[in-house]
């Protein structure tokens, strides 16, 4: 079994406007809401692509509780820890300009809550697949990711990463099967900007990511594309397909839901890359995510 964890769970409303003025009234164009949170995201991309899996994380109140029965009509299973006070957040995604973004902050998770999140992880197999994604937030401990993977009762099962900060390099001594930063968040774990052009320092800093213990790192560039280092020291480069962008939310949790796809596909990384840089690319060209049949298109276009 797949399992996703979200610490923090959220219903995104998408909003569409032509223009946005502080201080004045504004009126949507469009309005829409998704399930929302990096692994709950990955959940939704994963069940597109016919692969079934189970959503961990925390939910609170009535928006919880929509998340948790929303997903589940989708197909996901859900095992989440239902906190006994406040709300599971509400973001705002602002399109039509500039993106922006207003994102809450998550309800209190209480150490009761906390230990019965736990004892969901330790019930995890060696042949079971575990993807944490999600920054650190104001609720949350930097070592918090570690302490799940730690917790886990097989050291062989794989577990995929997808945070931020120190967040991430405190996990990285367990030895987390993948790693996804985007080049933004390469540039601030080095405190140096790194150029989607110049591939060889980008593949220097992953090298050093896996010094620290990362087995495979998946570096995801925009509309460059993605580069791929792995365990066994290869570099693998994907363009991204060519497409207007409509959406780049949740762009990077398509990734790793195809990445993670094509795996299990064949074992194969390279193919994994190229589906993961198709998923990631057919969902920004899309307000929601992409279909499981507009991911296989552009996969087939780009093989």
């Amino acid at each position: 079994m797949i399992y996703t964890l979200t610490y923090n769970p959220s219903i995104d409303y998408l909003v569409t406007v032509d223009n946005l003025e502080i201080g004045n009234l504004n009126r949507m164009r469009k309005a829409t809401y998704m399930y929302g949170g990096k692994g709950v995201n990955v959940s939704q991309v994963l069940k597109e692509l016919g692969i079934d899996n189970t959503a961990l994380g925390f939910v609170a109140g009535f928006t919880g509780r929509e998340i948790e029965e929303g997903l589940q009509k989708l197909g996901i299973k859900t095992d989440f820890v239902h906190l006994p006070e406040g709300h599971s957040r509400i973001n705002i995604k602002f399109h039509g300009i500039e993106e922006t973004e207003v994102n809450a902050p998550g309800p209190f998770v209480d150490a009761v809550s906390m230990r019965a999140l736990r004892d969901r992880i330790r019930q995890i197999g060696s042949e079971d697949i575990l993807i944490l994604a999600g920054a650190a937030t104001s609720n949350m401990e930097n070592d918090t990711f570690a302490t799940f993977i730690s917790e886990l009762p097989y050291r062989d099962t794989k577990v995929i990463l997808d945070t931020t900060g120190e967040a991430l390099i405190n996990a990285l001594c367990y030895h987390p099967f993948l790693i996804k930063p985007n080049i933004d968040e390469l540039s601030e774990l080095f405190h140096e900007e790194f150029n989607t052009s110049d591939i060889q320092s980008i593949v220097k800093a992953a090298k050093k990511l896996q010094d620290k213990g990362a087995t495979n790192v998946l570096i995801s560039m925009g509309e460059d594309g993605a580069v791929l280092i792995t365990e066994d020291g290869n570099v693998y480069t994907r363009n991204a397909p060519a497409g207007i962008v409509v959406n780049s939310v949740g762009s990077g949790d398509s990734m790793v839901a195809g990445f993670l796809a094509g795996y299990l596909e064949n074992r194969n990384m390279e193919d994994a890359l190229c589906l993961a840089v198709c998923a990631g690319s057919a969902s920004a060209f899309n307000e929601g995510f992409a279909s499981g049949d507009e991911i296989e298109q552009l996969y087939r276009l780009c093989r």
